[in-house]
């Protein structure tokens, strides 16, 4: 099982996640916003196989813990999603630093699939 953080404001769908990747097999951790991901990536010491944040959070935006995480746990996969275009356009260009982009609403299988490849061509294996 993959040890995932989650970072999103929305309560509704932090759970949604949470229930998703549980489902699926994996350890979630969830968090508010950035900051509060942030906090618990430092004191966990990066021990994360991924992190999946919404990019529009309020205190710290996904945008500013992708960048921290990779500068300070450049191991950890970063799979980013959105309800928003204009946020989607934000991170065109951290192509080296996420792999991916999710765009909400999403289903459970997508969730799931887009969690599985993030974990996979982070070199993440079931085995």
């Amino acid at each position: 099982m993959a040890r995932i953080l989650i970072a999103e404001d929305e309560e509704s769908l932090r759970g949604f996640v949470r229930r998703a990747l549980l489902q699926d097999g994996h350890e979630a951790v969830t968090a508010a916003d950035g900051a509060e991901a942030l906090d618990l990536l430092t004191r966990d010491g990066g021990a994360f196989d991924l992190i999946l944040t919404d990019i529009k959070m309020p205190v710290m935006d996904g945008i500013a813990l992708a960048l921290a995480a990779a500068r300070d746990y450049p191991d950890v996969t970063i799979l980013l999603m959105t309800g928003y275009a204009d946020q989607r356009e934000r991170a065109h260009g951290l192509e080296a630093l996420i792999h991916d982009v999710i765009t909400k609403p999403f289903s459970v299988a997508e969730i799931q699939a887009a969690v599985t490849s993030a974990l996979a061509a982070g070199g993440w294996s079931k085995g």
